[in-house]
């Protein structure tokens, strides 16, 4: 790789103050319910992996809709597919196929472990559908089998059902009673160990890398123990890659890289580039005591969406893609320890492919914010962790201007 261009810091096209005509308009009262702590900027338009505002500032963006514009902004074949997607048939329900739905779900098949598919419109449905596969599953093999595990730092969604699982005390508390039957439990061999020799264990639930959890990746041979485990005692291992998942980590799954084969894979954010889906990926075991009625879902796999999805699919599934991404992101992240070095702001610094955070010194929100007024587009993840989650197609010098920015913050 050759080495990159250094960009003086008075020179960035992003360090102009943030207008303030936009702060003014995001503390103006709202129709919408107010569940979101939302920047004060509205966006208008993107480009590449910038965003823009009205006043035509520019922010690069290391968000990505929190890992959903795998493709950046306004990409010609992502265009391309919406505009032919709109031509044919939006919506026909359930209760009837569709080739757009067919085909996608053999390409995610012919691309992974899984034998069959279910389609549904987010990530937390994701999961939420694969709990009640694993306990039909588990069902089988005996009456008292129904408990689903999870493990501390885990984030799995804001339903009943996935909230049991989110390791969010926040998340959790304004909410009890929860769903019965879901644990969270230590990321402790030991203590897992003992979990999951329980009679009443149907699955344990494992974000590969814990996204919202503080960007941690876990140990391939912590992964391959676990799938061991479950796999004797006759547990389903659901593999959550809602946010890991589909090129992210410089693979297409992100548990290609502990060589283990999960029973079932939940996946989300990018597949559609941008349109609400889910999929939960599963083996023929799983998939055989799944009888008509037993789930369901209006709009999952629709036509339009299912033909952007094929897409999205292909795109991020190209070996040059993958290659991209564990090639940058390795060197992303020797830059982010190489800046922790320097400026002694930063506690730790973890992550793979274009999935990164840091640990910092003070709160992360203030360095969200500080990153924003510079044009930054960053995240949290936790309290004192910030998040990188840049496009999958950003290039070595786009990400060093967004490094940049981030070293003056700190």
């Amino acid at each position: 790789m050759t080495a990159p261009t250094v960009i003086p810091m008075n020179e960035s096209p992003l360090a102009s103050p943030m207008p303030r005509q936009a702060a003014v308009a995001a503390t103006m009262e709202s129709p919408i319910l107010g569940t979101y702590k939302r920047a004060p900027v509205e966006f208008v338009r993107g480009s590449g992996v910038y965003l823009y505002d009205a006043e035509g500032k520019g922010y690069l963006d290391f968000v990505s809709g929190i890992a959903v514009n795998a493709l950046g902004y306004d990409d010609t074949g992502l265009k391309t597919a919406i505009h032919a997607a709109a031509e044919g048939l939006v919506h026909t329900s359930n209760l009837y196929s569709t080739s757009a739905g067919e085909r996608l779900a053999a390409a995610l098949v012919a691309k992974s472990f899984a034998d069959k598919v279910f389609f549904c419109n987010s990530g937390a449905e994701a999961n939420e559908g694969a709990f009640k596969f694993a306990r039909r599953w588990a069902r089988n093999l005996g009456d008292a089998k129904h408990e689903i595990i999870a493990l501390r730092g885990a984030f799995h969604g804001r339903l009943f059902g996935t909230l049991a699982a989110t390791d969010r005390p926040g998340y959790r508390l304004p909410f009890r009673p929860l769903t019965p039957g879901i644990s969270i439990f230590e990321r402790d061999l030991h203590e897992l160990d003992a979990a999951l020799s329980e009679d009443t264990v149907a699955a344990l639930i494992v974000e590969p890398v814990q996204g919202e959890g503080g960007v941690r990746v876990l140990d391939h041979g912590f992964l391959r123990e676990l799938r061991a485990m479950t796999k004797a005692r006759h547990i389903a291992l659901i593999l959550d890659e809602i946010q890991c998942g589909l090129g992210r980590t410089g693979t297409l799954f992100a548990h290609e890289q502990a060589g283990i084969v999960p029973d079932m894979v939940t996946l989300a954010k990018p597949i559609a580039g941008g349109l609400p889906m889910g999929a939960v990926l599963m083996t023929n075991e799983i998939a055989s005591v799944i009888k008509a009625g037993d789930h369901g879902t209006t709009f999952g796999g629709g036509p339009f969406v299912a033909t952007v999805a094929l897409h999205v699919l292909d795109r991020l599934s190209d070996p040059a893609l993958l290659e991209h991404v564990r090639e940058v992101g390795a060197w992303f992240g020797k830059q982010l320890n190489e800046i922790a070095h320097r400026t002694s702001r930063v506690r730790q610094v973890r992550g793979v492919g274009l999935m990164w955070g840091i640990d910092v010194m003070g709160t992360a929100a203030h360095v969200v914010s500080e990153a924003l007024g510079r044009g930054l587009l960053i995240c949290s993840a936790g309290d004192y962790t910030v998040r990188m989650l840049p496009p999958l197609v950003a290039t070595q010098d786009e990400l060093l201007r967004g490094l940049q920015i981030l070293e003056e913050v700190l």
